[in-house]
């Protein structure tokens, strides 16, 4: 059976090393999900215990087994936040590819008002609605702050 094959449906929790050394969580790589709303993007203030705890991004995690970034990212932005789903319109994705292992930003946007969000499980300490021009003013997961200052970052 193919690699993949066996892979398909497992979980992806659990930490891997990039073909350049760095260890990163998920298996099968990682998706959070950019949803913008209003001029604003939902960021998650992560739970100390979690790697660069402390620090704001994008809800996200780890893939599981042949799913597509786009699941993973909608998957775990609903299960972390319990964002409606059908509220969410996906634009685009953007790739950071380390080599063995990639961390994909889906790209969305909001077809209502953003709702008050408060976090659904342990990984996040809280949820905020926060103006793009005052993103810059938090303390950012380090891989959000490299794709926040990128090319693919939303206009603000």
């Amino acid at each position: 059976m193919a690699a993949r094959e066996q892979d398909r449906g497992a979980n992806g929790d659990g930490w891997v090393r990039c073909d350049e050394g760095h260890r990163h969580w998920g298996r099968f790589g990682a998706a959070g999900l950019l949803v913008l709303a209003t001029g604003r993007v939902l960021l998650a203030h992560r739970a100390s215990w979690s790697h660069h705890g402390g620090t704001w991004g994008i809800p996200g995690g780890a893939r599981d087994g042949a799913e597509t970034a786009r699941d993973a990212a909608l998957r775990e932005a609903v299960e972390e936040t319990g964002l409606d789903p059908a509220a969410v319109v996906v634009t685009t994705e953007t790739v950071d590819d380390h080599g063995g292992w990639s961390y994909t930003t889906v790209h969305a946007a909001l077809t209502v008002d953003p709702p008050p969000l408060h976090p659904t499980d342990a990984e996040s300490t809280e949820l905020a609605w926060v103006l793009l021009a005052e993103v810059d003013t938090l303390d950012l997961h380090p891989g959000f702050a490299g794709f926040w200052h990128g090319p693919d970052a939303p206009t603000r």
